[in-house]
């Protein structure tokens, strides 16, 4: 079960789960000029269970439950506070059931073998976990099973779930829900233009059905994964695609075709060309930083890293918009004031969006931000921010002015990994100009 908590981040990619055609021209290479080499092979077979953990998010659908009981429930074990519910897969409806008595364990009830009877189901896992301020509330997560149609045959896959304390004060607009979500996928490889990487099909409607059917203006049914760059993740901007539309990969668009609800397809070449979405540069401890030129707020010129020289530099993005980011700042201000005399320095790089100058200038002013600015009004296209690959924010970089190395990144620039941080690097800085 992925942790429930959200990522105090503001991210870019949560708008863009599932990569969008662009309009181009026709593919140049065509079906008929593919050699041997480049015909694309697929081998995957069907993972009950443990997707998420290789997949990296999920995507939880919501079941409404209610005190009513169904017409179609023949036979229940007794319970004295239920809550019931139904979820359709592979096209067939299960009967959902949750006893909640006061004052003692959650139960909850599966129809899996959809034949109306609660009583005659293996007993799915469902465990408690107290959280809050106090550890006062309690939340239930675990999962069941139910069947997934392959042709002639069926395997029963595993569906996670989790339910919210229903007296939880913050969370009061879930009181009547219960969440799940596909613990199950297509595994294996897929080789195009004869080189072979690691793919997934992942029906994340959780519906039984991989075709990738959706009503307009819902979310993608089904994702199809690709570990492009073979780092054993699935970046969700570069490498999770949508089943109904072209992909690009390695500058060569491709389609899946003949996609059938239990999940069998081929990829062929696609008639249409679409961009490839390129990766962001590595950028992660020991790496160079990207050298740029850019004007500040105060209308001088800044020549990144170059005019650090003999120091180290916090490359901040931020914005005023954005609330996380504005959690740092106190933190941030306080070690600046403590570190500066030492020879740290700061630079923000602003991702407001456009007439906002006035606004940074006033809130830098107030919150003690007393270090410089690069503010080009381009929101999440802010120059820089583009140069760097950032996707989420707040995002820092530590470098030394003189190698242009980036001694941290990330995490240990947050909260109270902060002062640690720049402690650490002024000490290794020193030990090092004095060899």
């Amino acid at each position: 079960m992925r942790s429930l908590q959200i990522p105090l981040l503001v991210s870019v990619a949560a708008l863009l789960l599932f990569s969008m055609p662009a309009p181009g021209d026709d593919n140049p290479k065509s079906d008929a000029a593919l050699t041997t080499k480049d015909v694309p092979t697929t081998d995957m077979k069907l993972l009950p269970s443990g997707a998420m953990g290789k997949v990296g998010f999920y995507m939880p659908q919501k079941l409404v439950l209610s005190a009513d009981k169904p017409a179609e429930l023949q036979k229940a074990p007794e319970m004295s506070s239920p809550m019931y519910g139904k979820i359709t897969f592979g096209g067939k409806s299960y009967l959902i059931a949750i006893d909640e008595p006061a004052g003692k364990d959650a139960t909850l009830y599966v129809d899996a073998n959809g034949n109306g009877d609660l009583t005659d189901d293996k007993a799915p896992v469902w465990k408690k976990q107290p959280y809050g301020a106090s550890k006062e509330l309690t939340r239930y997560t675990g999962d069941f099973v139910l069947p997934l149609k392959a042709g002639d045959d069926s395997t029963k896959v595993s569906i996670a779930a989790y339910r919210f304390d229903p007296a939880d004060p913050q969370r009061a607009q879930f009181k009547s829900f219960l969440f799940y979500y596909c613990d199950y996928a297509y595994e294996g490889t897929v080789t195009l233009s004869g080189k072979t990487y690691q793919a997934l099909l992942l029906n994340s409607a959780c519906n039984g059905d991989f075709s990738g059917k959706h009503e307009a203006g819902q979310p993608r049914a089904t994702a199809f994964m690709i570990d492009i760059n073979g780092d054993g993740r699935f970046d969700m901007r570069r490498e999770v695609f949508d089943v109904t539309a072209p992909f690009n990969v390695k500058g060569t668009t491709w389609q899946l075709a003949d996609l059938t609800p239990d999940g069998s397809f081929r990829i062929e070449k696609s008639q249409k060309n679409v961009a490839e979405i390129p990766f962001p540069p590595d950028l992660s401890k020991g790496h160079k930083a990207l050298t740029f030129k850019a004007e500040k707020m105060d209308g001088t010129q800044v020549n990144f890293p170059a005019d650090y020289k003999g120091k180290l530099v916090i490359l901040d993005f931020w914005a005023t918009w954005c609330g996380p980011c504005m959690g740092e700042v106190p933190g941030l201000v306080k070690a600046y004031n403590e570190f500066h005399p030492k020879g740290v320095d700061v630079l923000g790089i602003s991702l407001d969006q456009p007439d906002s100058a006035d606004k940074v200038k006033s809130v830098t002013a107030d919150k003690g931000m007393t270090w410089p600015q690069v503010y080009d009004g381009k929101f999440w296209k802010a120059r820089i921010a583009q140069l760097y690959g950032i996707e989420s924010i707040p995002h820092a970089f530590l470098i030394d002015g003189d190698t242009g190395q980036i001694v941290a990144e990330g995490n240990p620039l947050r909260g109270e990994n902060l002062e640690k941080t720049l402690q650490t690097a002024l000490d290794q800085k020193t030990r090092g100009q004095a060899q």
